[in-house]
């Protein structure tokens, strides 16, 4: 007998935590160590981790016989965060570091937090589901932190453009397949921030709101920084 997932349980806190500790834990090493090396290796072991999650999940897929065009399809925002995530492990890329930072915090994070998942520990669904996640997201904490990467002003318009670009894409395939990414044809099975939020369709506009405030939020630190920084210049 499955075991549900509660929200905000043990197991659910428990891998909350190690998303957030040991990406930061691994960042102070790299960066106490002062070495290109380690930095390379720690984004490489991320690199792995995150292309065997997706690996395991599909033989999941085809081991249960639950093939269809939702769960074999890369089309979730979260995949599109994991590609960026693990392109800029391996390359280094400014450019798919800026989608992974704000796609991660602004859409996996919200994921991580309120999951659309019944299934609980030790299933191999809640173990694929949260190694996945917490996998972006603790990639995009150590980029940030170990890797010393971040985004700049201009990486705003691009990771807008970029957006779209997956809005779209994710609405011709749930129109063409009768699925439902980005959650445009119906809210989430299971308790989310959506349940809040007006009906279907309206809903979709305000997600698009609390998806512009949510790139202003996350650019906001770096935004006072640099003007902190800028202020100390000229005072000298």
């Amino acid at each position: 007998m499955p075991v549900p997932f509660i929200l905000f349980g043990r197991d659910h806190i428990i891998v909350l935590a190690a998303t957030f500790v040991l990406p930061l834990l691994l960042a102070l090493i790299a960066r106490l160590s002062r070495s290109a090396a380690t930095d390379r290796i720690v984004r490489m072991v991320f690199a792995a981790w995150l292309i065997a999650t997706w690996l395991v999940w599909f033989w999941l897929i085809f081991e249960r016989g639950w093939q269809s065009a939702q769960t074999l399809l890369p089309m979730h925002l979260c995949d599109w965060a994991c590609i960026a995530v693990i392109v800029t492990m391996l390359m280094r890329s400014q450019r798919t570091y800026e989608l992974a930072y704000f796609w991660a915090l602004a859409g996996t994070l919200q994921g991580l937090i309120t999951p659309d998942l019944a299934i609980g520990f030790p299933d191999l669904r809640f173990l694929v589901f949260f190694a996945f996640h917490g996998g972006v997201i603790a990639g995009v904490l150590y980029l940030t932190f170990g890797s010393r990467m971040r985004p700049y002003a201009g990486s705003i318009p691009r990771f807008i453009a970029a957006t779209m670009i997956y809005a779209v894409s994710a609405a011709a395939v749930d129109f063409l397949f009768k699925v439902n990414f980005a959650y445009l044809r119906a809210k989430p099975a299971q308790a989310s921030v959506l349940d809040y939020l007006a009906p279907w369709p309206w809903y979709i506009g305000e997600l698009v709101g609390i998806g512009l405030v949510s790139i202003f939020v996350f650019y906001t630190p770096w935004f006072i920084a640099d003007r902190l920084r800028a202020s100390r210049a000229s005072a000298q």
